[in-house]
């Protein structure tokens, strides 16, 4: 079927006088199920609609946005696969110097706050003569009041700082059918306040016929951060499709309401959403620019599942997903890989089967299924649930079938996997046949941090199920005669996380003998546990203060202690070690991180004087 138009001309190809809806993205166009926006349009094409992509538009006149024409039904408006300011910044607010989402990977394809800004020029050029739709990833975590990291405020709806007119929220099929069929049928974009997983705003709350939770209003918790912790402690327990209510934010002039979550996929839904005809790469006018580099890393892998019940504190998957894991069909899948091994540039690997966490392919329980998510007890943390599910048989099954296709050499499973839900699978089938087949050397897995009080505000398993998981590791790969190693991924500066706590970490990587090669300090963005930790320095589920490093410095001084044998780290490992009264390991011994300065000095100088001589030929 080929590309959706992307230009005027296309779009008159196919004998279109006007298109039903325009689909503007800040990512550039991409044809293949990784990525929201070609679920949505190919959705909306198997219902029908003429759909019109316009993907990173240029914002600063409204002449691209005018360039199909007003829609027959609403304009889609999405941020991308990634927050606009996620992708845009560091956690140190620095500009990145690549957009791997745009051409050739440049930045400045995309503005700030992109799904605003579309929006302002949608509006600006049609006015309110049109109806705009907005959904992805930006929007969903920005659904309701969030705290945004980049301003130091708390900002209010997107919904109301874009002007459109709904917001979707989480994964949309169900949303966007329900919607394009109640536009198709005249409901004006204002009028529809009934469809699951979506955001709209009114003047009153008198049409709500269902019980809602009322929350703070904004202009007080804005200003009141135990105000802020309790609504948002609403919101993150109001996540769930079968326990949810709906929730009302006043504002000054309206109410902003969210309608209860979408139910998850059914599995015959979820194989019909990636089973539509993908183009599967990015549309040809980029050839010229070198592609977009994000389809290397999705163009030979599969995603298997959706939803997370593993629930990470700093991790907005549950908010945006829900916790109830949703998979496809072996048939579904084993279809895709089939159509990967057709590519002429498969050399044989599928990259990943995975998806958020890469061995779910079930709910965490029975219970799920009928009675959604508990709201007030996590499936893992801090210890597993008493009904949860440990079992890997399909994840096992999946695997040997796809290891069995014509053409196919490797399957590797790179997204993360849960180490601590491998560990309370009694039957070790899984954990063998992943070192035997499915690594290529190295395991990348994330303890995140080994400090309890640490562990306790990221929602991670204690550091002893970490260790046997390390030990029964390296137990199997001897057992397989195979010398495979594991990448432990590791946060600085996480709340609750103090530089003495900072100190433990970096003892426990000298134990290890590991030195990370990067270092993911605590990024806060909207719509995670952590971020309102960060904001308001306590728990919401609490109330309790929490140490949250705000400072640069100090941010830098537990980066560094990560890092503590790289000699340009020497005075801030020094300075973090004096502060957290731990100058015992400032010394000789092999327990000690660095050695004192006064020694220090003197090895760089005689590095210094070897360099030299090695420069001038041996000569001093």
């Amino acid at each position: 079927m080929g590309f959706l138009p992307v230009t005027k001309e296309e779009m008159n190809k196919r004998g279109w006088e006007q298109p039903d809806f325009v689909y503007v993205c800040g990512d550039a166009y991409v044809d293949h199920p990784s990525f929201g926006a070609a679920i949505i349009t190919r959705i909306l094409e198997s219902r029908g609609y003429k759909v019109c992509m316009l993907p990173q538009p240029d914002w600063k006149s409204t002449e691209d946005i005018m360039r199909f024409g007003k829609p027959r039904l609403a304009f889609l408006v999405s941020g991308g696969n990634i927050d606009s300011m996620v992708n845009h910044y560091s956690v140190a607010k620095r500009r990145r110097d690549k957009d791997l989402y745009s051409p050739g990977g440049e930045i400045g394809h995309r503005p700030d706050r992109a799904t605003i800004v579309y929006c302002q020029k949608i509006r600006e050029a049609y006015g309110k003569d049109v109806a705009i739709l907005i959904g992805g990833i930006e929007a969903s975590l920005r659904r309701l009041s969030h705290y945004d990291y980049w301003d130091n405020r708390v900002r209010r709806s997107i919904l109301l700082d874009s002007q459109a007119d709904i917001l979707m929220y989480g994964m949309g099929e169900h949303q966007i059918t329900e919607l394009a069929e109640a536009l198709d049928s005249g409901i004006e974009a204002k009028d529809i306040t009934f469809v699951r997983g979506t955001v709209y705003k009114t003047k009153t709350l008198e049409n709500i016929y269902e019980e809602y939770i009322k929350l703070p209003p904004y202009e007080e918790s804005s200003q009141n951060k135990r105000l802020y912790a309790e609504g948002f402690l609403k919101q993150y327990e109001n996540t769930d499709a079968f326990t949810a209510k709906i929730l009302a934010e006043p504002y000054k002039d309206c109410y902003v309401v969210q309608n209860k979550p979408a139910f998850p996929l059914t599995q015959d839904e979820f194989d019909i959403s990636y089973g539509l005809p993908y183009m599967r790469t990015y549309h040809p006018m980029y050839n010229e620019k070198g592609g977009i580099p994000a389809v290397a890393e999705v163009k030979f892998s599969i995603i298997s599942n959706r939803g997370c019940f593993g629930n990470c504190n700093f991790c907005a998957l549950a908010f945006h997903q829900g916790r109830i894991v949703q998979a496809r069909s072996h048939e579904s899948i084993l279809k895709e890989a089939v159509k990967i091994t057709e590519d002429k540039d498969f050399k044989g690997y599928i990259h990943d089967v995975g998806g958020p966490t890469a061995n779910f392919r079930q709910p965490a329980c029975k219970k799920q299924l009928t009675q959604g998510a508990c709201k007030n007890r996590q499936c893992l943390f801090p210890t597993p649930c008493r009904n949860l599910d440990a079992d890997h048989k399909d994840y096992v099954a999946l695997l040997r079938k796809l290891r069995k296709l014509p053409k196919v050499k490797k399957v590797f499973v790179r997204s993360g996997i849960r180490y601590d839900y491998l560990m309370y699978d009694n039957d070790e089938t899984f954990f063998s046949e992943l070192c035997k087949y499915h690594i290529s050397g190295q395991l990348k897995v994330a303890p995140e941090h080994i400090v309890p009080r640490v562990l306790d505000k990221m929602g991670k398993p204690s550091r002893k199920v970490y260790d046997r998981f390390t030990k029964r590791f390296y137990e199997i790969n001897k057992k397989l005669g195979k010398e495979q190693f594991l990448v432990p991924y590791l946060m600085s500066s996480h709340p609750g996380s103090d530089l003495k706590a900072a100190v433990e970490l970096a003892e426990y990587l000298r134990d290890i003998g590991h030195t990370p090669e990067q270092v993911q300090d605590f990024y806060p963005t909207p719509g995670t546990l952590s971020t309102c930790m960060f904001y308001t320095e306590m728990d919401p589920r609490t109330m309790e203060k929490v140490y949250v490093p705000k400072t640069p410095h100090e941010k830098a001084m537990q980066r560094a202690l990560m890092q503590y044998r790289l000699p340009q780290n020497y005075d801030l490992v020094r300075e973090a070690l004096v502060k957290a009264g731990r100058t015992d390991l400032i010394g000789f011994d092999r327990k000690c991180l660095i050695r004192p300065r006064s020694i220090q000095k003197n090895i760089n100088k005689t590095k210094k004087k070897k360099t030299i001589r090695n420069i001038h030929g041996g000569k001093g």
